[in-house]
């Protein structure tokens, strides 16, 4: 079995992630590896924001971006502030796409090993018992995937 060197830690900033983020930081550190947190800001809300702007307001996608990476890397930094990690092992990295493409594509670029994902992103539609981009990820991911779970 190959080594586990990086660990992609998969997070919507749902009720599900400081425990997703604790989890992969433990198992990361148990393992000796390098964690790698992955957010994707859906295109989805970028279509939404072009098209208020095509009604004539005044909307920059790009400080939209800006503004929404910013909040997250705030609201990351408050998650890992519990969490006891080497700070020089953690890599964060944002993309702005559809989530399932845009994770694969991280796994792909930052050479991950195994990620750890929630079952569910932000939605958390309660008729729904897997979100569809982790039935994806499920189904499609090239590395394991480790679903993580709230007691």
């Amino acid at each position: 079995m190959k080594k586990v060197q990086r660990i992609m830690a998969a997070i919507a900033f749902s009720k599900y992630s400081r425990g997703i983020l604790e989890f992969a930081a433990q198992f990361a550190q148990r393992l000796d590896c390098e964690l790698v947190v992955v957010n994707v800001i859906n295109i989805r809300d970028m279509q939404a924001i072009s098209s208020i702007e095509s009604m004539g307001y005044k909307v920059d996608p790009q400080d939209y971006v800006r503004g929404v990476e910013q909040e997250r890397r705030q609201e990351l930094e408050q998650m890992l502030e519990h969490i006891s990690i080497n700070r020089e092992r953690i890599k964060v990295v944002f993309h702005v796409g559809h989530p399932f493409e845009m994770l694969l594509r991280a796994i792909s670029e930052e050479k991950i090993d195994m990620v750890v994902m929630g079952p569910k992103g932000r939605t958390d539609l309660k008729h729904v018992l897997v979100g569809s981009v982790a039935e994806r990820m499920f189904r499609h991911c090239p590395v394991p995937l480790l679903s993580y779970r709230m007691k």
